[in-house]
């Protein structure tokens, strides 16, 4: 399986559940979704993480956007510091407007209690154990306030869907081509030459021309060779990607260039794009510490890059 993924033996946050994973042949037997179907614009929104001010900002830039069949896909961790019922219910209720996958957070959430998994990160070796067990603590908390009605909603979506954007296809999971929690379209996994050839030897199996992910929370837009094939990561919607940057990111990917953009590449009829979500940070800040003040577990972990943004540029 891909990096950083282990067997059902690791512990808690490390491990990479048999449910998790799928094969490329299965995303390329998956039928598109006609809501999904001849886009001149995708929009795809991962590691929103809760975060109210961002899916606000989001979804004003969406609007704006031109393009006459549009879609905007919610890819998965979109829950995770709305450890509060209300709060938890309005992320919810946006996400349900338009379409969803799950990411690790949702998977976890969908079970009727939190199992070997942990959090469902699948963290590879390099993070740290406190990380882990901080967001092996964070899941049980937002575990606890989910209503069951949710709960079951959760368990219904997807783990990776088809789309078609200017005539060509796009598979959008949460993780890599293989798990829902895979780390092989990473920034770290993608500056290998053997990981991208692993990338394209996918795309060529799921028959798309891009992979649109998230799960590894840094930004990304890879050529796998002789622009043909892509990855593109967004990294998070709902917290900064970069040094000094305090803004999160989305992908788009479209038949036409965007007004402005983070990063652009042009590949025949595709324009892929990070687009910067621009939400007011101090709403947020306040928000987040009334549920997470300093010493709980997403302080510890994430309060210094909603601050300052995290210490590398990661796109590529």
């Amino acid at each position: 399986m891909g990096q950083g993924l282990k067997t059902e033996a690791a512990e808690a946050g490390r491990l990479c559940p048999m449910d998790y994973r799928y094969r490329p042949e299965d995303i390329a037997a998956a039928p598109t979704l006609p809501a999904l179907q001849q886009l001149d614009a995708l929009w795809v929104v991962g590691g929103l993480y809760g975060n109210r001010e961002a899916l606000d900002a989001l979804l004003g830039a969406y609007r704006a956007d031109p393009a006459r069949r549009k879609a905007l896909v919610f890819n998965g961790d979109f829950h995770w510091f709305d450890a509060e019922p209300a709060w938890f219910a309005e992320i919810q209720a946006e996400v349900d407007c338009h379409l969803a996958t799950r990411g690790n957070v949702e998977t976890e959430l969908a079970r009727e209690s939190i199992g070997a998994a942990g959090c469902g990160c699948a963290y590879p070796e390099e993070v740290s154990e406190a990380t882990v067990q901080h967001s092996n603590r964070i899941i049980e908390r937002l575990h606890a306030v989910l209503p069951e009605a949710q709960r079951r909603r959760l368990a219904d979506l997807p783990r990776f869907v088809r789309a078609e954007v200017a005539g060509l296809a796009v598979a959008i999971v949460h993780g890599d081509a293989h798990s829902l929690a895979g780390w092989n379209f990473s920034r770290e996994a993608l500056q290998s030459a053997q990981a991208r050839q692993a990338a394209q030897a996918a795309c060529d199996a799921a028959q798309v021309r891009v992979f649109a992910s998230s799960h590894t929370c840094l930004p990304v837009v890879s050529d796998l060779g002789g622009g043909q094939h892509w990855v593109i990561n967004n990294g998070a919607a709902g917290m900064p990607n970069a040094p000094g940057a305090l803004h999160g990111l989305c992908t788009r990917i479209a038949g036409t260039a965007p007004k402005e953009a983070i990063e652009h590449r042009h590949s025949g009829a595709l324009h892929l794009s990070l687009q910067a979500i621009h939400y007011d940070q101090d709403a947020w800040w306040r928000r987040f510490e009334r549920c997470w003040p300093p010493g709980s577990d997403a302080h510890e972990s994430y309060a210094a890059r909603m601050r300052q943004g995290p210490l590398l540029c990661a796109s590529r």
